[in-house]
């Protein structure tokens, strides 16, 4: 049987970034997921706090030396590869100099939230499509991790939709209780907005308050979403999740029932796509 092509998103993992659950959960993931009988590449920010010597990450150049366009503002990419411990697994790291190089995540040293996050967003995502173009790779599924991952949904569906590539590609959004997934609006609205993207596409990501809320337009534009705490498990219910479309509600009590929970979810989409 051949394997399902399966592009793995991430805006954290381990043994990269440490310390929290969704680098713990997700940086599980891969070799399970490998070992199920998912082709995969995987792709992640390369944040300042990532150690390349340590993991031995090295430029793939014939990836390199694109140009991602945010607000009509260029800004280089940078690919990076190293291999997991312990598998022959690929992980390809995105990198620019004013994105990624400084010493913390998604906040500074007083806990304040960077405010260029909307624009480190857009980057990464368009970037990680633009980086699956010249791979020239078509994968049958798209797993996101996480809120700095939400605008790949979006973009797969609008942006890129006559990509041939992404044309078959289910995408699944998995929602971490992660801090940093609400945004300034005007900010992330200017900043979101790619190639082909209207500002009526972006209205699934607005909050009745009238900030934005980014696992809200990732939900909208998925074909299915996993719920892996229980903080956003409370927020999809409140917006009518439930019914629309494939939803996981991950446990984390046992590891074990957990995986075999998302194995199982995951074939069940592989065997929608065959169908459809």
């Amino acid at each position: 049987m051949e394997k399902k092509r399966l592009l793995f998103v991430t805006q954290e993992m381990e043994p990269y970034t440490e310390g929290n659950f969704i680098s713990y959960l997700v940086g599980q993931l891969p070799k399970i997921l490998h070992d199920n009988g998912f082709e995969l590449r995987i792709l992640m920010p390369r944040y300042g706090v990532v150690n390349e010597r340590r993991h031995r990450l090295h430029e793939v150049v014939r990836l390199s030396g694109m140009n991602i366009i945010v607000d009509d503002d260029d800004y280089p990419l940078i690919i990076k590869v190293a291999s997991m411990p312990s598998s022959r697994l690929q992980v390809y790291f995105l990198d620019n100099e004013d994105f990624f190089r400084r010493k913390y995540v998604f906040e500074d040293e007083n806990g304040e939230p960077f405010e260029d996050n909307p624009d480190r967003m857009a980057f990464f995502c368009k970037g990680a499509l633009e980086t699956v173009k010249k791979f020239g790779w078509a994968p049958d599924m798209i797993m996101c991790h996480g809120w700095l991952t939400g605008l790949i949904p979006l973009y797969v569906r609008k942006a890129y939709q006559m990509e041939p590539l992404f044309a078959h590609a289910q995408v699944v959004f998995c929602a971490y209780d992660t801090p940093r997934e609400r945004l300034e609006a005007d900010r992330f609205v200017q900043k979101a907005t790619i190639n082909n993207i209207q500002p009526v596409h972006l209205e699934p990501f607005r909050t009745e308050e009238g900030g934005v809320s980014v696992h809200k337009g990732a939900y909208h534009y998925s074909d299915a979403v996993v719920l892996a705490d229980s903080g956003v498990r409370e927020q999809a219910e409140a917006l009518g999740l439930g019914g629309q479309k494939p939803v996981l509600t991950w446990h984390s009590e046992e590891n074990g029932n957990m995986f075999d929970h998302l194995m199982t979810f995951m074939r069940q989409l592989s065997a929608v796509e065959e169908i459809s």
